[in-house]
């Protein structure tokens, strides 16, 4: 094949080009930028937005000026909470590049994000490139199964632990009730005795939350309609949810969804997102709001050629900051304030939905919505 480029000999040299002097006819650079079919944004190591090209405002539904000067958080995360610091923010600090899978709810999907820092003639990175691409279906379901693998490995790790400290804790438990036993009521030594059997009780009770998330299922799984799961699990707290000025809606699949499951477990799980909505509905609205709601529908879908059916809860409250929502199953993380969460109920109900071969996702968008998406296989009857 003929090269028309000629070879550069091993004394060749390339010339210097001076930055102020053109290299491309005049206004073709901003052309380019903005022909580019990929969301491109340039950004400040501070997050401050300086330029975006077309297919940024396209994809975030905005006009320049809503866009320009404004945090990169705000713009393709939708912003975050003033206490959780977000991650993008903090790596564009660094001055490093990077390229990572992941969702930008600003931007409505899940992308390829780039970070480039453009170094300037005096060597500084005064500006970063952000280019997203946004991921094929097949590249998703490989993002997917990544972030399950995480939380596998992480189910291990924490089954691990648990079973390490279980023991130990039981026979600091049997001792401290052998020495309360014998000593005498109201007494100092009875008191601090009580104080060691109840703190053990709560770590066992940690424990077995632990090994709940990652192991296997024990208990026996029949037919039952998902419906009937939602159903009840309303029934229960409807009453609470009605004095805090909440409504439900429901929308079940006709005539019933039926799966293999375990159906107070899946109460549990159902109960746990209806309590998380009902406390993001009641941190948005303190006053009465005709947007207080709580949705939850039941239907069938086709998942990779095999039908699954969906309950969804969905609720209209604070929404969840981007730079979270990959944390938001792993044990012990919570995104309440301190002393308000345990960072364990959802992290137990993924494991739940795991161990009924289905899958726990959330899609959410800060200030907006969240919906909690269960699938679990239907069943054969």
């Amino acid at each position: 094949m003929k090269n028309d480029c000629p070879p550069l000999s091993e004394t060749s040299t390339v010339p210097d080009i001076d930055p102020g002097e053109r290299t491309v006819p005049a206004g073709a650079g901003i052309e380019l930028f903005h022909s580019i079919p990929d969301p491109v944004l340039v950004v400040t190591p501070q997050g401050e937005i300086v330029e975006v090209n077309m297919a940024l405002l396209r994809a975030a539904g905005k006009s320049r000026d809503e866009v320009l000067g404004r945090g990169v958080c705000e713009i393709i995360h939708g912003g975050r909470w003033p206490h959780i610091k977000c991650p993008l923010e903090e790596f564009l600090k660094t001055r490093s590049s990077r390229v990572e899978d992941t969702r930008l709810p600003g931007l409505g999907g899940e992308y390829s994000l780039t970070v480039v820092p453009v170094q300037e003639k005096d060597r500084e990175t005064a500006h970063i490139l952000l280019i997203a691409r946004k991921l094929t279906k097949d590249e998703v379901r490989k993002v997917d199964s990544i972030r399950t693998a995480q939380l596998a490995a992480i189910g291990e790790l924490a089954a691990g632990v648990a079973h390490e400290v279980n023991n130990p804790i039981n026979g600091i438990i049997n001792f401290a009730q052998i020495l309360l036993d014998d000593a005498d009521k109201g007494s100092q030594q009875a008191e601090i005795l009580n104080r060691i059997v109840k703190e053990g009780e709560r770590i066992a009770t940690i424990i077995y939350n632990l090994l709940s998330f990652a192991r296997e299922n024990e208990n026996e799984q029949t037919f039952i309609d998902l419906n009937e799961v939602a159903r009840a699990s309303i029934s229960l707290v409807e009453h609470q949810l009605k004095n805090n000025g909440i409504e439900i809606s429901t929308e079940y699949h006709d005539p019933s969804c039926i799966i293999r499951g375990n159906f107070l477990q899946l109460q549990q799980v159902v109960l746990n997102l209806l309590s998380n909505s009902r406390y993001a509905l009641n941190e948005r609205y303190r006053d009465p709001s005709p947007l207080k709601k709580i949705h939850i529908s039941c239907e069938p879908v086709i998942l990779e050629g095999q039908e699954y059916f969906r309950l969804s809860v969905k609720d209209l409250g604070t929404g969840i900051p981007q730079g979270i929502l990959e944390k938001l199953f792993e044990p012990f993380f919570t995104s309440k304030p301190a002393g308000l969460g345990s960072g364990l109920g959802l992290s137990i109900s993924y494991g739940i939905i795991k161990n009924h071969q289905g899958i726990l996702r959330v899609d959410s968008m800060l200030h907006k919505f969240t919906e909690m998406i269960v699938e679990i296989p239907s069943a054969e009857v």
